[in-house]
């Protein structure tokens, strides 16, 4: 895929959502290596406006601006805590594998691509299984990580985000 270095725009966001949806295999092992934080940060981003405007569809909302500014930072703020803490999981078992930058934008294109149509009611059981699959594709052809690992790196990323939200659900519960 050729890019700017470092660079986001519109015609990038385009093509790499072109190849990610047609070919995921081939673009996560074709992901240059100076694939900057900004490239990365930009396609979730503009995903994450898409999907906060788009999930406001779905129903009324009292206050929309506040929905869809939360939907906006849950979407680009989970896509953050998985790929730290896969990241720290990695890092944890084998070593550092690859930098943080190039791991995060694994998830970041992943989750980018997925949160298009997370917004459908009831898809997430479509787009989350997807977007985990996305994920261990990227790790094993971006990174470097057997399958193994990535599979690993995955289910344990899924358990600790389910057991930290299991464990507040004693302080959001009603009395």
């Amino acid at each position: 895929m050729k890019q700017n270095t470092g660079r986001f725009s519109i015609g990038f966001y385009c093509q790499s959502l072109a190849k990610a949806l047609g070919t995921p295999v081939t673009f996560f092992r074709d992901l240059p290596e100076d694939t900057g934080v900004a490239q990365s940060l930009g396609f979730l981003l503009v995903s994450s406006v898409f999907f906060a405007a788009a999930s406001l569809t779905t129903r009324d909302f009292e206050a929309p601006w506040i929905s869809g500014g939360i939907f906006f930072i849950n979407a680009v703020g989970m896509t953050i805590i998985a790929a730290g803490l896969g990241y720290i999981i990695m890092t944890m078992f084998w070593g550092r594998k690859v930098t943080f930058r190039r791991f995060f934008s694994v998830y970041a294109f992943a989750s980018g691509v997925a949160l298009l149509a997370s917004w459908i009611p009831l898809f997430i059981f479509i787009t989350e299984p997807w977007k985990w699959l996305m994920i261990g594709v990227g790790l094993t052809k971006t990174c470097g990580l057997k399958w193994m690992y990535s599979v690993f790196v995955i289910v344990i990323s899924i358990a600790v985000i389910t057991l930290f939200f299991w464990s507040l659900a004693p302080i959001t519960a009603p009395n």
